[in-house]
């Protein structure tokens, strides 16, 4: 009888051992209980994730011309710039992924309002006519007109397009404050419009007209891509850039407003100008 017993009891420690054994051995389709194979599962998780939790975030649409470098330009196929990267931290702010989509500058405050694109940011200044069709933001930087001429050109300064007598031919973008300002000082019939910068300088190179009006950080960006150009000294005006909302959308009109301040109090807009600005 005690033979019976301790022949039993050798088969169930033979049977726990076994257990034991295969219970910590990884073979192809079976789980991996190592410390290694659970990390490695730990970080698709969390890598599967984000994923998901940047698919679940509602989507913020900004309409911009890409042409306004160094706001908006194209990286390869990726819009770039200063304004991309601080419509990205609002974005962040907000709890949303941004959406940047490209359109003509004349295009951005219609299609705002139309609802196909959530705010409007290319560099923007707040006028009087644009006030009539939609809501601005608090001012996010600081831009200037600045004027571009050939370098043997006439026009010296500002004042010089409005000596007496002066019948000089502006180029201008199309929508843009350089053209609403400039059609004001000058006239419509002095003031030629293009779809974006690079074909206003086409133009001046050309011959069809004597200057270029457009903020400055864009006119150093054209003039440095093409010689025989400058920059004059004396600008043209000084302005605001600030974020287009569909009119009485004060919800995120209010929310942008937040997140502005936030990123200005905390260094982020001043850093992201800063690399795009020396």
């Amino acid at each position: 009888m005690k033979k019976f017993f301790a022949i039993l009891m050798a088969f169930v420690m033979v049977l726990s051992l076994t257990a034991v054994f295969v219970g910590c051995t990884t073979n192809d389709g079976a789980e991996d209980t190592t410390a290694a194979g659970t990390a490695a599962g730990t970080d698709a998780d969390t890598a599967a994730g984000t994923e998901n939790d940047a698919a679940e975030k509602p989507v913020l649409k900004m309409g911009t011309n890409a042409y306004f470098q160094p706001y908006e330009f194209y990286e390869g196929d990726k819009i770039v710039g200063i304004d991309a990267e601080i419509a990205a931290a609002i974005a962040e702010k907000l709890g949303m992924t941004l959406e940047i989509v490209d359109m003509e500058f004349d295009s951005i405050l219609t299609a705002v309002n139309e609802g196909s694109v959530d705010f409007g940011m290319a560099g923007m200044t707040i006028t009087e006519d644009r006030l009539l069709e939609v809501d601005f933001s608090i001012s996010y930087a600081n831009g200037v007109q600045a004027i571009i001429v050939k370098n043997d050109s006439p026009i010296t300064c500002a004042d010089d397009l409005y000596a007496e007598g002066a019948n000089y031919k502006v180029g201008v973008q199309l929508g843009t404050t350089g053209d609403i300002y400039a059609t004001d000082d000058f006239g419509s019939e002095n003031v030629t419009t293009y779809s974006n910068g690079n074909e206003a300088i086409l133009a001046l190179l050309g011959g069809s007209v004597d200057c270029v009006i457009i903020d400055n950080e864009p006119a150093k960006a054209l003039v440095s891509a093409n010689a025989g150009l400058k920059i004059l000294d004396t600008a043209y005006a000084n302005e605001d850039y600030a974020i287009c909302v569909k009119k009485g959308n004060t919800e995120l009109l209010d929310k942008i407003d937040a997140a502005i301040l936030e990123l200005t109090e905390d260094g982020t807009i001043a850093g992201i100008i800063a690399n795009y600005i020396k």
